[in-house]
């Protein structure tokens, strides 16, 4: 379980705590938090803990005894070979060690880092080809997507499915004109009104980049063309996704919003886990409505279609200019309504070249940080 102390995290081992006799935790790690990190790994019984400097390490080994401790990128790649099955749910693109270490060692991995996918997507199409490799998807849309795909045909890129619709909540700023979102504040974008997440996802889904980085990933998993994946917008976050068929059937999944049902899924597929998270009372009556997003207020999901069209490396520098301007805007740099100009600024200066490998992705990547922090004049 990497990225044990964030919001998928805990829900995990919220899960984990009823699936005691099913499953046993043998590898945590997290970035921050170690007294909580300690804390999960005295209640576990865990042998194996990644920190991500050795600074963390001699502050870990101070609190924690008997437990073997990898630090880094590369110790992270090193625990997600330790498993049958790996959760991955460290934030940004610092994720990829996880991803392909634990499908190039035959493993299932359980994902909840994105940015890994999007920003590596012929990377990780390579690893999944290795003999006992399964992705499941631990994002709440892409969880059901994957459930609404189980009974059509995979080959050829889902020929009998006519198109993919992402259910989006809007967000925090669902109905906000373009004037009123120039004074949105920090606290606003941090108020999502269904989901409990981490800040990151939680910025990403105000601006709605979230949801164009999943146009992104599904297209990426599912391997179908970004353009027959359309977005929905859905306030209240019952219908997690669906899928629209040749025949004009769409095929739908529903829960209340509970992220530990899409990961008790990917923990325990094929078999299902009986624990009703999510589940939902119709005699109570639902009301579902949807509606197009509003992409003039909202410009992130045209950046992230343009960025699948233009391919290469162009949705990485997406991803990573992402990640520094939200990181900008939590530490309170720049304004809510100047994330997406930083991503959009950073995206004019993409110039298209091959990704072949790890180091010219992480070279990519790099590029993308340095012109979106230039531009934040650091």
């Amino acid at each position: 379980m990497l990225g044990s102390t964030g919001s998928v995290g805990r829900q995990t081992l919220d899960v984990l705590r009823l699936e005691r006799e099913r499953f046993d935790l043998v590898a945590i790690a997290a970035g921050e938090r170690l007294d909580e990190l300690a804390d999960v790994a005295r209640e576990f019984g865990v042998a194996r803990v990644g920190v991500k400097s050795e600074a963390h390490r001699a502050k870990l080994a101070e609190i924690l005894s008997g437990v073997d401790i990898v630090v880094g990128e590369e110790g992270l790649g090193e625990l997600a070979r330790d498993a049958d099955v790996v959760v991955n749910a460290v934030t940004g693109f610092a994720g990829l060690p996880v991803t392909l270490g634990a499908l190039a060692a035959g493993k299932r991995l359980a994902l909840a880092n994105k940015e890994s996918l999007v920003a590596a997507a012929p990377l990780v199409a390579t690893v999944r080809e290795t003999p006992g490799a399964e992705l499941l998807p631990v994002d709440s849309e892409h969880c059901a997507l994957h459930q609404c795909l189980a009974s059509s045909p995979a080959a050829a890129g889902y020929p009998d499915v006519e198109r993919i619709l992402l259910t989006a909540s809007g967000g925090p700023f669902r109905g906000w004109s373009k004037e009123q979102l120039r004074s949105a504040s920090k606290a606003d974008a941090l108020h999502h009104p269904t989901w409990s997440m981490g800040e990151k996802i939680t910025i990403d889904s105000s601006t709605l980049m979230n949801k164009g980085l999943e146009v992104l990933e599904a297209s990426a998993l599912f391997g179908i063309e970004a353009t027959r994946v359309e977005v929905v917008v859905h306030p209240q976050s019952i219908v997690h996704s669906m899928v629209e068929y040749v025949d004009g059937s769409v095929l739908a999944q529903l829960s209340q919003p509970d992220m530990r049902l899409p990961i008790a899924y990917c923990l325990g597929l094929p078999e299902r886990l009986a624990h009703h998270w999510g589940a939902l009372d119709f005699a109570a009556g639902l009301t579902l409505t949807f509606e197009e997003p509003d992409r003039a207020a909202f410009p992130a999901l045209d950046l992230a279609y343009e960025a699948g069209r233009l391919g290469g490396a162009a949705p990485a520098w997406l991803s990573a200019a992402n990640e520094i301007a939200v990181g900008a805007f939590l530490a309170d740099e720049i304004r809510w309504v100047d994330v997406v100009g930083v991503v959009k600024a950073t995206m004019d200066q993409f110039v298209a070249g091959p990704v072949t490998s790890v180091a010219e992705l992480r070279a990519e990547d790099a590029r993308a940080r340095r012109v979106a922090l230039s531009l934040l004049d650091r």
